[in-house]
């Protein structure tokens, strides 16, 4: 079993997102990381349980929003309540991270942040703890900003890429498979990320961080210093009576922007870590679809489903009773209020529905 000997490492869960290409299981007031959508147990329940043999439930900071709280404490119980941070607007990672960064650096000055998504899928565990264990390793020993970038197996267009410098005779951390940044990229195009497979020095950005919370606040300093100076006003009043009140202004003037962008791609001293072990950011319905178990024609059903003539749909039919003749590569997802068909291959666009819902005010269906 992998341990720590010191108690300074801490998780940082980001559990804030709607997840809207998961409409419509996923709603505002149930988004994605709450939902069992893949294997048992919600997404959430999984990020928080994988973690347990480096990081107790003690040291594990979720960052949510109002709407999310009661579910926070219905799925996570066994957590403080105090290491629930409620954002009171959604302000994209920088302030997410920033404001955990501060908390942790107030109760333990030495402390270290494993900062990760609420939503991701990981099959081998084994493995993703040793990552994070190498990873941790080298941020206790450094002042660097680590991230975690996967090994991809195809030219994947629904990820950001990381390049690294793999010169591994002017890299001491080499053998450890930790590499120094040489760039971050964008989502690109088929023909770009085959470019970027066939070089063999790109990986899958996987949102995932390890750094002192020390170190990224000094970064944040340095390159975002107008969300720095928010973040001291947030500590200063931390223990005082007007402290929601403070929080909800200060939120309000803080600019939106991704811990990527206004941090990671200026920063000097910026490592990532090959990861291999089953990651999946679990991005759309045909992603469940790639991960999902099917029977001899090629479906798999979830609920009362009764087909004939049909193969390669994936059926989700909820509480309801589905039947399918004569149709092929649908995704078919049913709720009490909402039914979602769409072909395989094109579920990123349900992002575009919900859009469209939420322009026509139609919010009971958000």
């Amino acid at each position: 079993m992998i341990a720590f000997a010191m108690n300074h490492v801490y998780a940082v869960v980001m559990a804030g997102g709607v997840g809207s290409r998961f409409w419509p299981r996923s709603r505002e007031r149930s988004p994605k990381q709450f939902l069992d959508i893949v294997g048992e147990g919600t997404m959430i329940q999984n990020t928080v349980a994988r973690l347990e043999p480096l990081i107790p439930p003690m040291n594990t900071i979720i960052v949510t929003n109002k709407l999310q709280q009661e579910l926070i404490y219905q799925q996570l119980p066994f957590l403080p309540k105090e290491n629930i941070l409620v954002e009171p607007v959604g302000r994209n990672t920088a302030p997410c991270i920033g404001w955990a960064a501060s908390w942790i650096k107030h109760i333990d000055p030495k402390g270290v942040m494993v900062v990760l998504p609420a939503d991701h899928l990981i099959q081998n565990v084994g493995e993703f703890l040793r990552i994070v264990s190498v990873a941790v390793g080298v941020a206790e020993e450094t002042d660097a900003l680590l991230t975690i970038g996967i090994q991809p197996s195809h030219p994947e267009t629904g990820f950001g890429y990381i390049q690294f410098d793999d010169i591994e005779e002017r890299n001491p951390l080499a053998a450890k498979g930790v590499f120094p940044v040489k760039t971050f990229a964008e989502k690109p195009n088929i023909e770009t990320a085959e470019k970027f497979l066939a070089s063999g020095d790109f990986l899958w950005n996987s949102g995932m961080f390890v750094w002192k919370a020390s170190s990224i606040l000094q970064e944040i300093q340095t390159h975002l210093p107008d969300l720095f100076e928010q973040l001291l006003v947030l500590e200063a009043s931390a223990q005082q009576p007007t402290f929601k009140t403070v929080l909800e202004q200060t939120y309000g003037m803080m600019k939106s922007i991704s811990i990527d962008y206004g941090v990671m791609e200026k920063a000097g001293h910026v490592y990532v870590v090959k990861g291999d072990f089953g990651w999946s950011d679990v991005g759309s319905w045909d992603e469940v679809v790639r991960l999902s178990r099917t029977n001899g024609e090629g479906n798999f059903h979830r609920g009362t489903v009764v087909t004939k003539d049909s193969k390669n749909n994936y059926v989700d039919a909820g509480s309801k009773v589905v039947a399918t003749i004569g149709v092929e590569d649908l995704i078919v997802v049913v709720t009490e209020d909402a039914v979602l068909i769409s072909r395989k291959g094109k579920s990123q666009d349900v992002k575009e529905i919900v859009d469209y819902i939420r322009r026509k005010q139609m919010n009971d269906f958000l």
